[in-house]
């Protein structure tokens, strides 16, 4: 019952994607099971040292740092919430400190690859699956949107007339994303390719299977790491890396940090900066190659 409590509190007050809370339900469930299997606890009796007997628990079974973080994050959120629910007297969280974890650069492909891909006749042709899938690559990589963002899409979410795409991003926050007119031409010749398929149904989102359904998310993995394994020799091929590119591209020429972080539906700038990173490591690159003294 306080694992559902928790995870209603979660959708409808704190707006988690569904992603994020299926998460947390199976890294509280793991838990628990620890707990009850281990020393015969509930969630009322926890201390710390039990929670850093389940950190050793995650580290021995090779658990990487971001796995186990990711778990110590939830366990916080957690019981943060019994405690304020006053179902807990003390939150054995508050002398747990999660694991460092490595700054890894945002994986991103250059501009000059995903032109090739995208301007070029060889890897797409007139039918409807490889329209929409031209439409998912440009999309992505367009506008910067998430793959929930993108499956969420629905038609009467183009704006032809203010050229933009109105975005329903993480916690229900909506942002407007402004798109070049060349994409909304294939947005709109794609939209009136769609409607003579004789689909099945009539569903309003934009991006669907070739039978009418709606997206769905290993779809969308498949279509992009199918493409970009013609143009990268990245081992990672997956939407956010086209996500990255986007922010890098803005990012490396000359777009302010505050933009792409509205672009990109960033609660903080702080989400937004790694991509400076990629910026630094790219005038290092030109620095050694074109400096005398390098």
């Amino acid at each position: 019952m306080l694992l559902n409590s928790f995870l209603t509190y979660l959708s409808h007050e704190k707006r988690y994607s569904p992603h994020t809370i299926t998460s947390y339900q199976a890294d509280i469930s793991q838990f628990q099971d620890f707990i009850s299997n281990t020393f015969q606890l509930d969630f009322f009796e926890i201390k710390h040292t039990h929670i850093r007997s389940f950190m050793v628990e995650l580290m021995e079974n090779k658990s990487s740092e971001n796995t186990i973080s990711r778990k110590i994050s939830a366990l916080r959120s957690f019981y943060h919430f019994l405690s304020r629910a006053e179902k807990i007297a003390n939150n054995p969280m508050q002398l747990i400190k999660s694991p460092k974890v490595p700054k890894r650069l945002p994986v991103f492909v250059e501009n000059q690859k995903l032109d090739k891909l995208l301007d070029s006749e060889v890897f797409f042709d007139d039918s409807f699956n490889s329209k929409r899938d031209h439409i998912v690559i440009e999309l992505l990589f367009g506008t910067g949107i998430r793959l929930a963002e993108l499956i969420g899409l629905k038609n009467t979410d183009v704006d032809f007339y203010s050229n933009s795409i109105k975005v329903l991003g993480k916690r229900n926050k909506e942002r407007i994303i402004p798109v070049n007119k060349q994409l909304i031409n294939q947005l709109n010749d794609y939209i009136d390719l769609k409607k003579t398929q004789n689909l099945d149904n009539n569903l309003p989102y934009l991006i669907v299977t070739n039978t009418g359904a709606r997206a769905y998310p290993k779809l969308i993995y498949r279509i992009v790491n199918s493409y970009l394994s013609l143009v990268s020799t990245h081992d990672k091929r997956s939407p956010h890396v086209l996500r990255h590119s986007y922010a890098t591209s803005l990012l490396n020429a000359g777009a302010d940090l505050n933009a792409i972080k509205e672009l990109l539906g960033h609660a903080s700038l702080a989400a937004t900066q790694v991509y400076t990173h990629n910026s630094i490591e790219r005038l290092k690159t030109i620095y050694k190659q074109a400096h005398p003294k390098a």
